[in-house]
């Protein structure tokens, strides 16, 4: 994607110094553009926990580099064997939701046990970072490629008028290496010259529908307007939006969401109203051993996020509180859309019901022996 007319992915290692990973800090956007440093594990935890990188994704392949990172720091702790197992609990403790930072982490367990030496597990877990990197960047492209049809048929009944789509939170981009994932396919409309135009909720209590996903959307052009988050139901009602596409944190392999808070009430009011409602995401987020969204662990964040809203004076970033001080706060960061309230997911192999069989027909090496 491009910022400020130069293309970026939100993380790589740093150019001539591989001890390094570089990644976008999210937090200071869309008010500062600042590229941070990771040099360590506990750089990476850090990141992933307190959100200078966020998104399914993007959190896997951070994650993928925290293991690289870890053992390149085990010359200096003894055993890479023990260095590496509390190394990948670390990572795997700093958000419970997103299914793709479990998964990254087991991938470079794996790679690191084919290593005969420290040496050797250093390089393939390099390369294994790198090669999550890849795979999510061309999931995402994929993923554009395949739910362009959906715009490109609304396009079509609209006959030049343009397509209304509604999103939650932020699945662009940042949130993955390249692309998005909600947002894959409208940029790959955009840019194949469909008229677009796309709500985007703000996404409280951390903004990252205002903050993010309209910063992105700007910096490529793409007609848009940030919306309140109880505003949604109401443009459905009045027909103003012709398809709502979300992202995913974890999706069971029975087609149930679980996704950014406030998803399953936007899922709600596109049934009431007859509006398409999608969910895209790669297969590195489906929960392969879950059925049921109800046995997806939410993440639970601190009450601060609730009662203090951050924002930007002058040069500097500010908090400021916007509740009654001693009053309690609870801050589930995500709730589950029940499948059947998904009209289909899109994924890097194309777009498939809202069902155990759905997902299986895209993927039938899943099949349970």
């Amino acid at each position: 994607m491009q910022v400020a007319g130069q293309h970026y992915q939100t993380i790589w290692l740093k150019p001539g110094e591989n001890r390094i990973v570089q990644i976008i800090d999210q937090r200071f956007l869309p008010f500062r553009f600042t590229v941070e440093d990771l040099r360590t594990l506990a750089d990476c935890v850090c990141a992933i926990k307190d959100m200078h990188v966020r998104g399914a994704p993007l959190i896997g392949a951070c994650a993928a580099y925290g293991m690289y990172l870890a053992a390149c720091e085990a010359k200096e702790h003894g055993p890479s064997a023990g260095w590496l197992a509390a190394a990948a609990a670390d990572l795997k403790a700093a958000r419970p939701t997103a299914v793709n930072l479990a998964w990254a982490v087991d991938r470079q367990l794996e790679k690191a046990g084919a290593g005969e030496s420290l040496h050797a597990q250093i390089e393939l877990l390099r390369a294994g970072a790198e090669s999550i990197r890849e795979l999510e960047l061309e999931n995402s492209r994929k993923i554009g490629e395949h739910g362009y049809p959906i715009i490109e048929e609304l396009a079509t009944r609209k006959r030049g008028q343009p397509v209304n789509i509604l999103t939650h939170c932020n699945a662009g981009w940042l949130a993955c290496i390249d692309y998005g994932t909600a947002t894959a396919p409208i940029y790959y409309a955009f840019d194949r010259g469909i008229r677009l135009h796309v709500w985007v909720d703000e996404t409280r209590p951390r903004n990252q529908g205002s903050r993010l996903t309209a910063w992105e959307l700007g910096e490529h052009g793409i007609s848009h307007t940030i919306i309140a988050d109880n505003t949604g139901g109401h443009l459905m009602q009045r027909g103003l939006v012709d398809v709502v596409i979300v992202g995913s944190d974890r999706t069971t392999c029975a087609g149930d969401v679980a996704n950014k808070i406030g998803t399953y009430l936007k899922a709600l009011a596109a049934k009431d109203n007859k509006v398409p409602f999608y969910a895209a995401l790669p297969s590195s987020t489906i929960d392969w051993d879950l059925r049921s969204g109800g046995d997806i662990e939410i993440e639970e964040r601190g009450a601060e996020e609730v009662k203090y809203v951050e924002g930007w004076s002058g040069d500097e970033r500010k908090t400021v509180l916007v509740a009654p001080e001693n009053s309690p706060a609870m801050n589930y960061a995500f709730d589950v859309t029940p499948a059947r309230l998904v009209s289909g997911l899109i994924t890097e192999r194309g777009i498939c019901e809202a069902s155990e069989q759905g997902i299986i027909r895209l993927f039938p090496e899943r099949v349970r022996a």
